[in-house]
């Protein structure tokens, strides 16, 4: 993630009220509000927040999609399958058995080993979050 989406990210993250505004963030952060508009584009466009009126008022309120990290993890398992392929095809152009075609191999193996275990370790999640684990 680009410094600035990670700034305001972690700055929603760390809000007690759940959202801020624009002002807010760029007062919070000391940047512009251009900075911010493009943070949120990046961010929007991952999925990880929301735009939501503020109560009484016609102000946007940025605020973090819920639950966060869930969605963010689940999101990665289609990115693992993009890069499942795409090392795949490398893999296959340079041949198993050349230097740069081993380490593609082993990059791979890794990829799919994540892939195959994702959707256990999202269940054991969703399990411990209804047990009521932290």
């Amino acid at each position: 993630m680009p410094p600035m989406p990670a700034r305001v990210f972690v700055a929603l993250l760390a809000t007690d009220s759940g959202g801020m505004t624009a002002d807010e963030l760029a007062d919070r952060l000391e940047v512009s509000r251009g900075a911010i508009s493009g943070a949120m584009r990046y961010l929007d466009q991952l999925g990880l927040t929301a735009r939501r009126r503020r109560p009484g008022t016609r102000r946007q309120l940025y605020v973090l999609q819920d639950p966060t990290w869930y969605e963010l993890v689940a999101r990665r398992e289609r990115v693992l399958d993009r890069w499942i392929a795409a090392t795949r095809e490398g893999v296959q152009a340079l041949g198993p058995a050349s230097p740069a075609g081993h380490r593609l191999a082993e990059s791979l193996a890794f990829f799919e080993f994540l892939r195959e275990e994702m959707p256990a370790m999202l269940a054991r999640w969703r399990e411990r979050q209804a047990g009521g684990s932290p």
